[in-house]
């Protein structure tokens, strides 16, 4: 496949952006289930970078979303405060691991992650 003009991969990141920061917005999550397949798949990102740049990415999209949750109440800052302790743990062994695991485990975790996130949402909602 040929490799895609900047102004056109340009688009595809401000667009798969919005779409991603719309989900994550509306959703409470799940921007990086557009992003990763965007950078992989079309614009052909290195797994790994694709992972790491899309927490760069997630995360203050994330602040803002939880920001705007919590300014409108629709968050409990009680749970907010518990579940960050977690989550910045988690996300320190995520990406010590990230560089330890081979980028075709790292797609295998991956999807088998959406798959579940799927079946969950279908099953459980």
């Amino acid at each position: 496949m040929a490799e895609i003009s900047k102004k056109k991969a340009l688009l595809i990141m401000l667009a798969g952006g919005a779409v991603a920061g719309f989900v994550n917005g509306f959703f409470g999550g799940g921007g990086g289930m557009i992003v990763i397949p965007l950078l992989t798949a079309l614009l052909k990102t290195e797994k790994k970078k694709a992972h790491a740049t899309t927490i760069a990415i997630i995360l203050p999209l994330s602040l803002i979303s939880g920001a705007v949750y919590l300014f409108k109440g629709a968050a409990k800052l009680d749970i907010l405060a518990a579940a960050g302790g977690g989550v910045i743990a988690g996300g320190i062994i995520g990406a010590i691991l990230l560089n330890k695991i081979s980028n075709e485990k790292i797609a295998v975790i991956f999807y088998i992650v959406m798959i579940v996130s799927g079946i969950s949402l279908v099953l459980f909602r």
